[in-house]
């Protein structure tokens, strides 16, 4: 950033008014602050990083008061940067402005094998932040635990589970099992199976893991109790709404089992709770059936739940949710996304894989393909049935999957979006015209294409989550 740059910085929060995701205002009239730590920690962990101005004083309307000493202060910014783990190297700059001085630390993200940063003084467990929104939030334990375990590589999944024993599993299960894992595979055949329970994490130091808890174990819940998945139906669009005869839930099962069985039965809850419909094709005659979810991409979504959840100790509490409301039907499941990977990569790139033992054995098993095909279907399958496309959310440690009933009638139409915005326009008035309520998930969906096309453009494009964020088209 350059003294030019800060300048224009200074502008534009004068005109927003507001501190951002990637932004965070300091006053430092009279001394540096004491504890930037927090915020050092927060933005060094998000893969934006951030930028700390110095010299607004946010309590008295973003006055721009300047700071004590802009010499001093740069030496107190280093100095308390010195005191993370891993060492904050900030990008200071100094502007002046009608004989008033600012400065402007640029903090960059650390790599995520290093994550989290943290203030050395209080601990990795107390000194880690993350950012929410425009608040720097301590990390849960389960967040900090979450980084260590992509970094050191846990295989949760094939953790030893000390009160089971091989002659507790299905044998007729694990036989089988063993056939499909023997076939193209000649050199694997020859080995005696007790050595081929070693090679392939099915037992560990001849104990059996937990991948073989739920794939052969009659009853894993046995083990753990909670690692199972909760099914309910709610009678209006939130969670407490009831019905007529006030009733929660119209709904409401526990579904326990292996993998496979989990998920036939979280198949069938869907189903039978599920809307169909005859339509009769204007093409050929004929007669289809419809529901209100493609089964292929639900099938996807709760298949994907169960392999890569997260199933480590910090979780066991912590059942799959499956949610079907009015309008919508949510999948929810423990364990953000895990690794590199973010949000707008879902189903682009080869995602690192949280349980890879787990997953290998169910693809031998003919579950799952294990091609990273799982969000490309679901995308391609709501499309086909004219839904809304559905929405991904990583969530501080929860990985949801919406999908929405509604049809894509206007959705699909991008210069009706641009007419619209021909007069600027605030995500609630979009959202408004799309019919959608989550204003982040229309302009993700709907408007972040046309922008990245050139036809939409930010009234204010330095801070695109600003609350006063306008949108107008070009054409």
């Amino acid at each position: 950033m350059t003294s030019e740059d800060l300048l224009e910085k200074l502008q534009e929060i004068q005109k927003n008014k507001c501190e951002t995701q990637i932004l965070e205002l300091k006053s430092a009239e009279k001394g540096c602050p004491s504890r930037l730590y927090d915020t050092l920690s927060s933005f060094s962990n998000q893969d934006n990083g951030g930028i700390i101005i110095f010299g607004v004083d946010e309590k008295q309307d973003y006055l721009e008061v300047g700071v004590y000493d802009a010499q001093d202060i740069q030496k107190r910014i280093n100095e308390q940067c010195l005191q993370m783990e891993p060492v904050v190297r900030p990008v200071l700059t100094v502007a002046e402005k009608q004989g008033k001085f600012f400065v402007a630390a640029e903090i960059a993200p650390i790599d995520i094998a290093e994550r989290p940063c943290y203030y050395k003084g209080r601990g990795r467990l107390k000194g880690s932040y993350t950012r929410i929104g425009d608040s720097d939030e301590p990390m849960t334990e389960y967040e900090v635990y979450s980084y260590e375990a992509y970094r050191k590589k846990y295989q949760d999944d094939i953790r030893v589970v000390p009160r089971a024993t091989l002659a507790a599993l299905d044998q007729n299960a694990l036989a089988k099992y063993l056939i499909l894992l023997k076939e193209g595979k000649p050199n694997l055949a020859k080995l005696a199976d007790e050595n081929i329970y070693g090679l392939m994490s099915i037992t560990r130091a001849n104990a059996v893991t937990l991948s073989s808890v739920f794939l052969f174990s009659p009853y894993p819940q046995a083990y753990f109790p909670q690692l199972c998945i909760t099914a309910v139906v709610v009678p209006g669009d939130e969670v407490g709404a009831v019905d007529k005869d006030g009733a929660r839930f119209l709904d409401n099962v526990r579904i326990e089992g292996t993998i496979p069985l989990m998920l036939e039965e979280a198949l069938q809850f869907v189903k039978r709770n599920m809307r169909h419909k005859t339509i009769i094709s204007s093409e050929t005659g004929k007669r289809e059936d419809k529901t209100d979810y493609p089964i292929t991409a639900v099938r996807e979504a709760i298949l994907n739940a169960l392999v890569h959840r997260d199933y480590s100790i910090h979780t066991e509490g912590m059942p799959i949710q499956i949610i079907m409301y009015a309008d919508r039907m949510e999948i929810r499941n423990p364990g953000g996304i895990y690794g590199r990977m973010s949000i707008d990569q879902l189903g682009k790139v080869q995602a690192d894989t949280r349980n890879p033992v787990l997953a290998s054995a169910l693809e031998v098993l003919g579950l799952t393909e294990n091609r990273y095909s799982g969000i490309p279907t679901i995308r391609r399958e709501m499309k086909e049935y004219h839904l809304m496309p559905a929405e991904f959310l990583d969530e501080r440690g929860s990985f949801i999957v919406k999908f929405h009933k509604k049809t894509i009638v206007v959705h699909d139409d991008n210069n009706a979006i641009v007419e619209f915005c021909k007069t600027p326009r605030s995500r609630q008035e979009i959202c408004e015209f799309l019919g959608v309520k989550t204003p982040s998930y229309a302009i993700k969906q709907y408007v972040q294409p046309l922008i990245e096309s050139g036809r939409i453009k930010l009234l204010f494009p330095d801070a695109p989550k600003s609350s006063k964020q306008r949108y107008y088209s070009v054409q």
